[in-house]
């Protein structure tokens, strides 16, 4: 997804970000939440969505309420990848790009864990939309933290464009370009209301669909 791609490069580029090794102790400690035992009882408890907020409320416990550094970390720590391959049109060679990320094991547990059902048309399959929250949070990511003009629209569209071109997937998903709509005006709202919650915008995808079918 060449979200991450965007954010790694802003990562690099602009001081202001935090340094790689802080956003890789960040995206370690978020993993081994999300992979604890406790993490696991508590989407027992609450369900798929309220683990979201959970996963969010950790991330700025992390970052000590700086909700750029997290939702940079959190774009990176719900990632189910540790690389990603690019099948570049010209030459058809493969390169695999790679991402942040936890230890192998504590990667496997974390994306075990993650929640899979957050929209009423999630698929009921072992993955699910486990791959919609990377989308989410780096779309937010990306609309919170820009100061002159807002990227997420134009950067998410332009994600699906670049994954169609360059065979990251088949096509371009119509899910992944509303996952990041939704990232975005959550990042966009965060900047007014920092007591905004990520579940409360995601929720609107079930809701916008109920009010069109009554």
């Amino acid at each position: 997804m060449l979200t991450l791609f965007v954010i790694v490069f802003i990562v690099f580029t602009n001081s202001s970000f935090p340094q790689q090794s802080k956003l890789s102790k960040s995206v370690n400690n978020i993993s081994e939440y999300i992979a604890s035992s406790e993490f696991l009882i508590l989407k027992e408890k609450v369900g798929e969505l309220s683990t979201v907020d959970s996963i969010y409320s950790e991330a700025l416990m992390l970052n000590e309420s700086d909700h750029s550094e997290a939702l940079l970390s959190l774009t990176f720590a719900t990632v189910p990848y540790n690389e990603v391959p690019i099948q570049i049109p010209i030459f058809k060679s493969i390169l695999n790009f790679p991402l942040i990320a936890a230890s192998d094991s504590i990667f496997k547990l974390k994306n075990e864990n993650l929640p899979l059902y957050i929209f009423f048309d999630s698929p009921m399959n072992d993955y699910g939309d486990k791959d919609k929250l990377a989308h989410f949070f780096g779309s937010a990511f990306l609309s919170y933290s820009s100061n002159f003009f807002d990227l997420g629209n134009a950067i998410g569209y332009f994600v699906e464009v670049f994954e169609e071109s360059f065979k990251v997937q088949s096509s371009i998903d119509e899910r992944d370009l509303i996952t990041n709509k939704l990232g975005n005006l959550f990042g966009t709202l965060l900047k007014k209301n920092k007591n905004i919650l990520p579940s409360q915008i995601i929720i609107l995808r079930t809701l916008s669909n109920f009010s069109y079918s009554l």
